[in-house]
């Protein structure tokens, strides 16, 4: 979650548990024994097995996160030499991966379950077992320790005193001497705050005691959320049912409580006293009246956790000298019934959007509420109890009235401003009610069975639309069993008669796979520290616009270790950079966005630089700022360049449709979240401006160029070197560079190393994402659904600066069509440009946006025929020789049979009929099925890029050094450039190998972008491979049974050179619509199911099936890697991802504390993915294609299964009519879609009459 993926497994009680790194304080490590992934093996002698599986089931890609995978699954090992399917997709809940889409690595792993399975992608049988006798034993030395007498520990740091106890009486001292002091366990609150906040605290350890009594069980403060977790699941299987209802509801809520390093580490007391008003455990200690006990020097007291308890917000009546001693949780009663509710942005480690815990205490055989406690989280500033409506419905009987009286009560009691912090507010509101809902339901289902089947008075009438039977009611209730991912692929088969040795369309490992998984492959921050180098952190503006009025850097003068402050004034060259010279270096005068680089502080470590950048005082003069495409489009900003496509006669067209649909659909932006924050490591050389640069970068070229022009010398002065990435993206084809130059320019200053790692919430801040989108439509069709006329407006969010967005425009205008034949089009691109951290390029490249709007409105012009969408869908779709909107003819169109095989293999029209089924049973779960096409052009949209070169050392003992120009972000590009030398050369793969891209190799490269890498970098090596083997022509003939080695031996005896460099008809013009902007087209095909609870929002992605042409694949597990890592970032573009930002400007989602990716849990629980056979594609390297953006778009296929899914819920209302679904389909916009009795008692504020928390950029 970090800048670094760290993770490591901590050993105490004789047990291994997970931990985060980056959280757990060293001071903390006393008596307990840490393994990291550099412990349990490495490539030198042995790898672990929870590291070879990793790599050779290609569950390894950019590798940035594979350590902390590794140490989950071993840990899991550790404990459970032989865990179930379930324990391990459980021990990943706590981590994330930006670039496989989790499938390999679940694939991988599944193998020690002992499932029944097999991949065509790698072979089990070659893994070695595991065997818990070769591990490392527990520590003799810290077993003795436990029999020893412990004594008090303190560290003392500059700023912080940390004191670890070893008695209760020495921490009550402690407390009242340092009665502000915080009581930390896990850290995770802490280090949290002290990450974002700057809070320092003297710090005290940890207790823990566990008691059993009549009244319920008593748990140490300190008990980890992991052992309240282990002990209540054991109560809980002793227990009567009756007795567990509070206990079941606390492992309900633990059960989707981050992630298990978290609760590894994180103390129940800990929960309690942070007063976070989103608890998840707060509400339900609240609801059943849990029991505090609180010591101090004072002595001991008791208290019940109610109303009282919070005072305001992250405060409560706890005194500042008092300690959290114990949490007493009681036992439910007979004819008492408990439940706990929970909605988040993401099932997995997330936090609450709104949460409960709901209990009523009937009187004794009947069903009249005797007591009853509703207590909510993310209401209000704290965790609070529903009184007035609990009041109310005390000795009412449990029916229908009831039901209507309690939402009606609690709509007006949960109020929430329109205003309030955290948005969403009719989301939050409609939840309240939903989750009584629910409640009432589970009590209304155990009464029936506790009453011997009969509920009486309980449903007097109907509280909904329609009249169906209490069951299809009941299903909201259901959250199903565990889920247990399974996949399948389906690959190209490797022509007969092809030599072993070829390695082409092989399911060759990633090259660096083995490395990653041992920790040893080095990233940029990675690189060992040189003697004397600085450390900086940015100063940037807190001001979305605004004048400079003055810099003040004084008080960071007198921090430790500060050296010095650099600004616009220190830049020795040119301040003016960025892709259209719009943007500076260092903003002087002016900034234009919240993140705008104002300056930098250098220090002696980073610790230092991060607290002497915090005191940099900055004056303003505030500028009203342009945030919202909206507001851009009224004010008319908009970036010069305005592009239009238009084809035929739009006019005309819409005179013979026989229907007109007008609408518009918003897309919101994306986040790269690549693992690997932004980095830079700059040496001067000390002589003629020379200087290194260690970049984490795509595009060495502009880093190169930007750089110098900032230094005032020639690009031959700046050496710019990449061994690997962890993921890019698109995200670092530019935006680099406004570290970079930075960096650059401070080591320029003083002379000496500088380096950088952007923190996550400092990357999200400054570097942009994708482009948020707004398109307005307007489509004719036939009555059969045949499209006439189109005429389309896009707007696209450019932020404060060109960067690329004219391209992603382009691009989107390219692709209004997605893969629909339509004869009359007229479409215009607008860039915005706002007070917003410039936009750039992402995966897709405005691709998706283009044809996520055509699916928009080719998804509402089916429903308003009354056809069935597929069918619509595919009287539209091109044939082999059509014409596009652009006027370039089709070739090798493939997309009819990735239809047709997508159809037939997904089981399309059974499901179909089983999903209506389905839904006619269930009013509050729905389901929804969509298949969507895609059609991705491949090529740089400017012609000069689509150029690359190559350079092929042959060394005298046969081995050959290659270097391209492309870089290795986790794509596999440096593993498929292999291959290719390994064919061209015909020599095996382990002779050839890349140690990094860099300038002074392969000059002027083009960015590793646009999916094209290996397309023009394969080209360009095989041409270098070419070049060598046409020299040793005359050496080969003369010495024909002689080895590669002798051959090369003779041609260095011979003066042959064996080093050759290679280099590989587009252009397009949109003022007359003519040209030739793609060399070729990929195309694909997805079907998706999903179910949604309609009460929440929340759902589920039950299968997906693709079928992807990638032409004749060089590396079939690597483009199946491809497909799955592209389609679950598409799945979070789509349906969870959302960027929040204040009316100012200021991003609010600057962590994943907020901003949610995909996890384990999200992708389809069946994944079925098929590389299309008999597909060569004439126009690339041994004729394969791109791969790397076309399929990030079929994930739309979920969206518009959702969308299907709602119709069903809203035709249950009463509403047939299409409606407007923006993207994401977050839970919020799902449920606030499902209109129904619920929603309509939570109507929303007017628009004007009040200032939202967030806005729609």
């Amino acid at each position: 979650q970090c800048a670094q993926a760290n993770e490591m497994t901590l050993i105490y009680y004789f047990s291994h548990h997970t931990a985060n790194a980056c959280l757990f304080p060293v001071c903390a490590l006393h008596h307990v024994a840490v393994t990291t992934v550099e412990g349990i093996g490495n490539t030198k002698s042995r790898l672990h097995p929870a590291q070879e599986r990793i790599a050779k089931s290609h569950g390894s890609q950019c590798g940035f996160c594979t350590p902390g995978i590794v140490m989950s699954m071993y840990t899991l090992l550790r404990n459970k030499p032989e865990p179930k399917m379930e324990d391990i997709e459980d021990a990943f809940q706590g981590n994330l991966c930006r670039c496989t889409g989790y499938r390999p690595i679940l694939e991988g792993y599944r193998t020690f379950a002992k499932a029944m399975m097999s991949s065509s992608l790698f072979n089990s049988s070659e893994f070695q077992p595991l065997d818990p006798t070769q591990e490392p034993i527990f520590p003799p030395e810290l077993m003795t320790q436990s029999n020893k007498q412990q004594k008090q520990l303190c560290f003392r740091g500059e700023r912080v005193m940390w004191i670890q106890p070893t008695t209760l009486k020495e921490l009550v001292a402690l407390k009242s001497q340092y009665p502000n002091a915080k009581l930390v366990v896990g850290n995770t609150e802490m280090r949290l705050k002290n990450m974002l906040h700057s809070y320092n605290h003297p710090s005290v350890g940890r207790t823990i005691l566990l008691i059993c009594l009549f009244t319920g069980i008593t748990f140490g403060a300190a008990c980890t959320l992991s052992s309240v977790e282990e002990v209540l699941r054991k109560v809980v299987a002793e227990l009567p049912p009756y007795k567990a209802e509070v206990f079941q509801a606390v492992l309900e809520q633990l059960r989707w409580f981050a992630g298990p390093q978290i609760r590894n580490v994180a103390a129940l007391g800990g929960n309690i006293m942070t007063a976070s008003p989103i608890s998840d455990l707060n509400p339900v200690l609240m609801a059943s009246g849990s029991k505090l006990t609180l010591v101090s020097n004072q002595g001991k007291r008791t208290i019940t956790m109610d109303e009282k308890f919070f005072t305001g917000y992250r405060k409560t009546i706890v005194k500042p000298e008092e300690i959290l001693l114990s949490v007493e949780i009681p036992y439910s009663k007979k004819g008492e019934y408990f439940s706990a509710f929970k909605q988040a942005s993401r099932r997995e480690d997330d936090i609450a959007i709104v949460t409960c815990g709901m209990r009523v205490l009937f009187q004794d055989g009947t069903n009249r509420v005797e007591e009853i406690k509703l207590s909510y989280g993310g209401m209000a500033p704290t965790t609070v109890l529903a009184l007035k409506t609990c009041k109310e419905l005390t000795g009412r009987d449990w029916n229908e009235k009831l039901l209507q009286d309690a939402c009606r009560l609690l709509a007006g009691e949960m109020d929430l401003s329109p205003s309030a912090p955290g948005g969403m507010v009719d989301f939050r509101r409609t939840l309240t009610l939903s989750f009584f809902f629910k409640f009432y339901l589970t009590v209304l289902q155990k009464l029936s069975k506790n009453h011997n089947g009969t509920v009486s008075a309980a449903r007097e009438g109907r509280f909904r639309e329609g009249g169906s039977v209490l069951q299809d009611e009941l299903s909201s209730l259901e959250d199903g069993e565990w889920r247990i991912s399974w996949s399948c692929v389906l690959l190209q088969e490797v022509p007969r008669g092809q030599a072993v040795e070829d390695m082409v369309g092989r399911p060759l490992m990633h090259v660096s796979a083995a490395k990653q998984a041992c920790g040893e492959a080095v990233y940029c921050d990675d690189i060992p520290h040189y003697e004397n180098e600085l450390y900086l952190t940015l100063v940037t503006s807190t001001k979305a616009h605004a004048k400079i009025l003055s810099v003040d850097a004084s008080e960071a003068q007198s921090v430790p270790g500060f050296v010095c402050f650099v600004s616009a004034k220190d830049v020795p060259g040119s301040n003016i950079t960025g892709i259209a010279n719009d943007e500076t270096v260092f903003a002087e005068d002016v900034v234009t966005c919240v993140g705008h680089i104002i300056g930098a502080v250098l220090a002696d470590t980073q610790e230092h630089s991060r607290r002497a950048a915090k005191v940099v005082k900055i004056k303003y003069e505030e500028l009203k700022p342009i945030v919202t495409i909206q507001e851009a489009i009224e004010k008319q900003s908009f970036l010069k360049s305005i592009k239009r496509i238009n084809k035929g006669d739009v006019k005309k067209g819409f005179e013979e449709s026989d229907h007109i649909l007008e609408g518009e659909m918003y897309l919101g932006g994306q986040e790269h979240f690549y693992l690997e924050t932004h980095c830079t490591l700059a040496v001067p050389k000390g002589e003629d401006g020379e200087m290194e640069l260690f970049v984490s970068t795509q595009n060495l070229m502009k880093t190169q160029e930007f750089t110098a022009n900032a230094l005032g010398v020639p690009s031959n002065r700046i050496v710019v070197r990449v061994k690997r990435m962890g993921g890019g993206f698109g995200g670092k084809e530019t935006r680099n560079t406004i570290l970079t130059t930075v960096v650059a320019v401070a080591a320029f200053k003083t002379g000496r190393p500088v380096r950088c790692m952007l923190d996550r919430d400092e990357d999200m801040l400054i570097s942009g994402g994708r482009h948020p989108f707004l398109g307005r439509y307007k489509v004719g069709f036939m009555k059969n659904g045949k499209v006439k006329s189109l005429e389309v407006s896009y707007y696209g969010n450019g932020g404060n600066s060109v960067d690329l967005s004219y391209g992603v425009m382009d691009r989107a205008l390219l692709h209004l069509d997605n893969s629909y034949n339509i004869p009359n089009v007229s479409s215009v691109g607008i860039v915005c440009k706002t007070n917003l951290p410039s936009n750039t390029a992402f995966r897709g490249f405005g691709g998706p946006q283009g044809m996520m709007i055509a699916e928009c409105w080719m998804s509402d012009l089916a429903r308003k025929c009354g056809l069935p969408p597929e069918e619509v869908r595919k009287l539209n779709l091109y044939h082999e020789g059509d014409l596009t909107h652009f006027n370039q003819k089709l070739e090798g169109f493939t997309l009819r049979r990735c239809w047709d095989e997508c159809l037939s293999s997904s089981s399309y029209h059974a499901r179909k009929k089983l999903i209506e089924e389905f839904n006619k049973q269930n009013r509050w779960k729905k389901r929804g099925m969509c298949i969507i096409p895609t059609k991705f052009g491949i090529s740089f949209t400017v012609p000069f890029l689509n150029q690359a070169g190559a350079l092929v050392h042959v060394y005298t003992d046969g081995s050959v050094l290659l270097t391209h120009g492309g870089t290795e972000m986790g794509q596999g590009l440096h593993t498929k450039m292999i291959q290719v030398a390994s064919r061209s050369l015909g020599i095996p793969t382990s002779n050839i190998y890349i140690s990094e891209t860099s300038t002074n190799t392969v000059p002027n490269t083009s960015p590793t972008a646009a999916s094209v890498s290996a397309d023009i970098n394969g080209m360009a090596i095989h041409n270098a491979c070419q070049t060598i083997l046409k020299r040793l022509e005359p050496i080969k003939q003369s010495n024909p049974k002689g080895s590669w080695e002798d051959w090369v031996s003779s041609a260095y005896e011979n003066c042959v050179s064996l080093s050759a460099t290679g280099i590989p008809d587009l252009g397009y013009d949109f003022e007359k619509n003519e040209g030739k902007p793609f060399c070729y087209f990929s195309y694909g095909v997805a079907c998706s199911e999903v179910e949604i609870d309609c009460l929440t929002g929340d759902h589920k992605n039950i299968r997906t099936d693709i079928v992807m042409d990638v032409g004749t694949s060089l590396n079939p597990a690597i483009d199946i890697g491809q497909v799955t890592w592209a389609s679950t970032q598409g799945l979070g573009l789509f349906t969870m991802e959302e960027l929040r930002y204040s009316p100012e400007g200021n991003l609010y989602t600057r962590g994943p504390g907020m901003y949610k990716i995909p996890a384990f849990g999200d992708i389809p629980t069946e994944f079925y993915v098929s590389l299309l056979r008999d597909c060569p594609n004439s126009k690339a390297v041994y004729s394969s294609k791109a791969v790397g953006e076309p399929p990030l778009f079929l994930s739309a296929s979920v969206f518009y299964a959702i969308k299907d899914a709602i119709y069903s819920a809203r035709k249950d209302s009463g509403l047939t009519e299409p409606f407007r679904l923006d993207s994401p389909a977050t839970p919020e916009r799902i449920r606030n879609a499902c209109v129904d009795i619920f929603t309509k008692m939570c109507p929303s504020a007017e628009p004007g009459t009040f200032k939202p928390w967030s806005v729609r950029v």
